[in-house]
């Protein structure tokens, strides 16, 4: 066999190996994508958390894809990243992507969740919105704060204790309430001792209370016929009643009738009231009266009627007119 022909040889053989090579680490390294048609989702997150490209993609524990792409976004706010779905595997847009871990520390993939399948399929280059990955040191750093939360609380109920302690379980204290269970003791016994006292009291004169029960019935039972008997006269007499209140009611009206005439001046007594000529008239005569009582006291009937008769002098003087009688407005 010729030189050149077995360098040839050699070289096929080099270069199937690579190949061969080439294939076997593809296929480990989970790329091959490069083989079966893809459609790309942009998954946007606020933190991938662990997650690495070439990562898996899980749909019910069964691979749809790779992770083939991870991008901060523009401000720093947001992480793109991009997913290889293999065509075979249909996606509806109502499922829920997030980013999980295998394991407690094992590597984290893209888990994707269906729901009930209703919206529409995702097609190449729709965006979808993870859910944020559990973040251990974030869990870390907030059990560390409740755990330092949870001495100093710890410690402010020790004090707590400390100060109940020393206040409520001092010896004074604890004197002060055996002593106010021993009174709660005897005034326990006495009120035991009442309540026989009573049981007592009520089983000797039960016959009493019984008898004063009964009389109470008979009472209320006579108070039920006075009612009922008012009830009827009331019931009988109702229209004696009105005609009562509807004289007393027109009484009522003449009274009223009455105190307007006196008022205006109108009639006897309305005239004596407003009416001032009249008025010193009834005056006149009461003073008239009065001086002629004060005589008759003096004097006597009969010395008024039988008075002397006036000397020759005064019988010669003119005799005075009597006095005018004061005119009655009446007439």
């Amino acid at each position: 066999m010729s030189k050149p022909r077995l360098e040839w040889r050699v070289g096929l053989f080099v270069l199937v190996a690579l190949v061969l090579l080439g294939g076997l680490l593809i296929e480990f390294s989970k790329g091959t994508t490069f083989f079966l048609p893809t459609n790309r989702i942009l998954m946007r997150a606020s933190n991938v958390g662990g997650l690495k490209p070439k990562a898996t993609v899980l749909m019910a524990g069964v691979q749809v894809g790779i992770v083939s792409d991870i991008r901060l976004g523009p401000f720093g706010t947001n992480v793109t990243i991009t997913l290889k779905i293999y065509k075979d595997y249909v996606i509806h847009k109502d499922a829920r992507f997030m980013i999980e871990q295998s394991g407690f520390l094992g590597d984290q993939y893209v888990s994707i969740v269906p729901t009930r399948n209703a919206d529409g399929v995702f097609a190449d280059g729709d965006t979808v919105q993870a859910e944020s990955p559990l973040n251990l040191q974030e869990v870390a750093r907030a059990a560390s704060g409740f755990l330092q939360r949870l001495d100093e609380t710890a410690g402010r109920v020790n004090s707590v204790i400390t100060n109940v302690t020393a206040v409520l379980l001092n010896e004074h204290t604890l004197t002060n309430l055996s002593v106010a269970v021993d009174n709660l003791r005897e005034v326990s016994q006495s009120a035991l001792e009442t309540v026989d006292n009573i049981n007592r009291l009520v089983g000797t004169n039960g016959p009493a209370i019984a008898l004063t029960g009964s009389n109470l019935v008979v009472f209320s039972e006579r108070l039920d016929q006075v009612a009922d008997g008012l009830h009827d006269v009331v019931a009988t007499n109702t229209a004696s009643v009105n005609a009562a209140v509807k004289n007393v009611e027109h009484s009522t009206e003449i009274l009223n009738s009455l105190m307007e005439h006196v008022q205006s001046g109108q009639g006897l007594a309305g005239n004596v009231l407003m009416n001032e000529q009249l008025a010193a008239s009834v005056k006149q005569i009461t003073e008239n009266l009065s001086i002629t009582s004060s005589n008759l006291n003096r004097l006597g009937l009969w010395g008024v009627m039988w008075q002397k008769k006036p000397r020759e002098t005064e019988r010669r003087q003119p005799r005075a007119e009597p006095l005018a009688s004061p005119k009655n407005p009446y007439q």
